[in-house]
């Protein structure tokens, strides 16, 4: 049965039952802002389902106390975004975390599933999706509203004991809290540090662009962050791959550059001109995004063949070893990413140094 939360006190006087699992959800709006706003909160207690308004006053800082204790196993699926939501609205991220999406590809149960799909497979459930879209800050919300988002966290009870039993039953147990972990900790730390070798962009402009493509990107992040707006909204890619390939000569050429394009932050000109002249501290020791040659080809491909042989022998679904982007980044440093440590490394390292070329 689900309730309608309207009071913090209502939310207090059920954390003192101490309950040792919640099933948790989020419903949130980013259109229009860097920053998640968060509408509404999904609580599966017991045979209770909590809607939580955190639209009302104190209503956050009461639920931050059911995130920070590590007594309460928080139970969600596919959490990424919900955490930054609750990272921004209650200042704690929800620990110890099971994922049921995580934790379904490591059981070999399925990569990359969604909710519904999940609940059908494992329950034989299946759910409405009318609701996706709705406005979730209107009040009051609409019947079809509440039920949808109710849904959300019905099921995730099953989900985590099914899941459980089978990661159990396979010793993956493990697995699941720690990637459940390296998941909180980089929402923790979520500033991208070489945000430029994520653009495709980058691979075909020389090292000297590349850094400028950095300076920028590092400029409209922490703009972004300051004025709580899409980073797109700041200084989008193409103008920002423009400028860093064929700097301006002066403020007022860049000027002339930014009149050709209708979304330019022309009330920012100062401070682009000074982020695309000026050198950043560390710029030295910035990776440079490669174009892929027939050398480095042939060696990925080695790399990656001998992923999906283990992903096989382990019954895993595809890219749940290493993606693509991690084994580059191997290739090319012949150090251990950082994103692959712990299990992950245990499972592929011997396989990838013997994989490499000499």
């Amino acid at each position: 049965m689900a309730y309608w939360i309207k009071t913090p006190a209502e939310l207090d006087e059920r954390f003192r039952q101490r309950p040792t699992r919640i099933g948790l959800d989020t419903e949130f709006i980013r259109e229009r802002t860097y920053w998640p706003q968060l509408a509404l909160v999904q609580m599966a207690v017991g045979d209770e389902v909590l809607l939580i308004d955190p639209l009302i006053p104190g209503m956050n800082e009461a639920l931050a106390q059911w995130l920070a204790d590590t007594s309460i196993l928080k139970i969600m699926h596919s959490a990424s975004e919900d955490l930054v939501t609750f990272k921004v609205a209650c200042g704690v991220l929800p620990r110890p975390l099971f994922d049921t999406q995580i934790g379904a590809a490591l059981a070999g149960i399925g990569g990359g599933m969604g909710y519904q799909k999940l609940v059908t497979a494992i329950n034989g459930v299946t759910l409405a999706k009318g609701e996706t879209r709705s406005d979730w800050m209107r009040r009051p919300l609409s019947d079809a509203q509440l039920q949808y988002a109710a849904d959300d966290v019905e099921y995730l009870f099953a989900l985590h004991d099914a899941i459980e039993a089978k990661l159990q039953e396979q010793g993956r147990r493990q697995w699941l809290d720690d990637d459940a972990e390296r998941l909180l900790a980089s929402v923790e730390h979520d500033e991208e540090r070489w945000p430029h070798v994520a653009m495709r962009s980058a691979q075909f402009m020389d090292a000297a662009a590349q850094l400028r493509l950095l300076r920028l990107l590092r400029w409209r992040d922490v703009q972004a962050r300051s004025s709580d707006r899409p980073r797109s909204w700041i200084l989008d890619n193409e103008l920002a791959a423009q400028l860093a390939r064929t700097p301006p000569a002066d403020q007022e050429a860049l000027g002339k550059v930014m009149d050709s394009f209708p979304k330019a932050p022309r009330k920012l000109l100062g401070a682009v001109w000074q982020a695309l002249v000026t050198p950043l501290e560390d710029e030295a020791q910035a990776p440079l995004a490669l174009p892929a040659n027939d050398g480095n080809k042939q060696a990925l491909k080695k790399l990656q063949d001998a992923v999906s042989a283990r992903t096989a022998e382990l019954g895993l679904p595809d890219g749940v070893l290493a993606s693509r982007k991690h084994l580059e980044s191997y290739l090319e440093s012949r150090q251990w990413p950082a994103a692959l440590a712990g299990w992950r490394q245990a499972e592929l390292e011997s396989r990838l140094q013997a994989a490499l070329p000499a």
